[in-house]
């Protein structure tokens, strides 16, 4: 019987079986790299505001804690956008006629909200509650970042599962005293893993639940 095949058929074959590979390798890698990248995940891109509003002013410069806007991050799964009504606290007296500020002062003639863009926005399938986690002990930059150095607002970390877990598999690593949570100049100590345990018990932390599922998956 003739050969059906030429010789160099199993070459071919071979070699398909590689490039195969390498091509399903090089396309996963493509994709993981754009999946992680800023232009995906929108780490320390500044987003469009209806003004060009500063932590870095209001916060670094002016000494503003965070729940003078954010009011209801202490009682709430939402940290709460400030009404037009909070700025105009301030800008009804300082800056009045500044041409930046207008969107601000047309907000409160017409009664109509500003429309800020959400810089922090979890798919529906995430549960998180800003309120336990400021309870237990999570300090505002340790998500946020460095926010009173921030000229315009940016996300400072993914949120990918892998991010959150790092913290909830060792609370110990971040939880801090509770005065300290909207310190946004507070550095963990030298001891921090030892002074973060005795916080874990204090607190009431059960870490072997914090990575079960249910916890954030509801």
């Amino acid at each position: 019987m003739a050969q059906v095949f030429s010789r160099t058929s199993n070459v071919l074959a071979k070699a398909s079986i590689v490039f195969g590979v390498l091509g399903v390798a090089a396309i996963s890698a493509i994709g993981y790299a754009l999946y992680t990248s800023p232009a995906v995940n929108q780490v320390k891109i500044a987003r469009m505001q209806p003004i060009p509003f500063s932590h870095q002013r209001h916060v670094g410069g002016n000494g503003i804690d965070c729940r003078y806007c954010h009011s209801s991050v202490e009682s709430s799964n939402f940290a709460g956008i400030p009404p037009t009504e909070t700025c105009m606290t301030c800008h009804s007296q300082v800056l009045i006629d500044a041409p930046m500020l207008q969107p601000v002062h047309q907000s409160w003639k017409t009664n109509k909200p500003m429309e800020w863009a959400r810089i922090y926005d979890l798919p529906d399938f995430v549960y998180f509650d800003h309120s336990i986690h400021v309870a237990k002990g999570v300090g505002c930059t340790t998500c946020h970042g460095a926010i009173d150095e921030q000229p315009l607002t940016f996300k400072a970390n993914t949120l990918f599962m892998g991010w959150c877990l790092q913290c909830h598999k060792a609370p110990e690593k971040f939880v801090r005293p509770k005065d300290k949570v909207f310190d946004v100049a507070w550095q963990a100590p030298a001891d921090q893993i030892e002074q973060g345990r005795k916080l874990v018990e204090e607190y009431g932390i059960k870490v072997d639940e914090l990575t079960n599922c249910s916890i954030c998956h509801r």
